[in-house]
């Protein structure tokens, strides 16, 4: 069973930095994916990479600020968040897709998730 368990969310002020983890138990995969939901919001894309390259794509509203990196020796993704606003202000989730993707932005392309970490931005 796939496990993950995400961590480092918080309260920062605008322009400031957090750092998210996301533990996944077990195995490897094909993608690791970070979404974000805004209260009244849905689900959006934020930024992905594939295991094997762990290079980064990203949404057009966090390129630039955010970076998605991976340690394959502890099976763990992160997502640094720097010059955060008070609009990335949302409960973040990591998930992780066992196989190929081209684009993978889609969350329905994802087939395990984390639980989810709250960041508040304030003004």
């Amino acid at each position: 069973q796939v496990q993950l368990v995400e961590s480092g969310g918080g309260l920062v002020q605008t322009g400031g930095s957090l750092r998210l983890s996301c533990a996944a138990s077990g195995r490897t995969f094909y993608a690791m994916g970070w979404f974000r939901q805004a209260p009244g919001k849905e689900r959006e894309f934020v930024a992905f990479c594939r295991w094997a390259n762990g290079r980064g794509i990203y949404a057009d509203s966090v390129k630039g600020r955010f970076t998605i990196s991976l340690d394959t020796a502890k099976n763990t993704a992160y997502l640094q968040m720097n010059n955060l606003k008070p609009d990335d202000t949302a409960v973040y989730y990591c998930a992780v897709r066992d196989y190929f993707c081209s684009g993978c932005y889609d969350q329905t392309e994802y087939e395990h998730w984390g639980q989810g970490t709250q960041v508040t931005v304030s003004s």
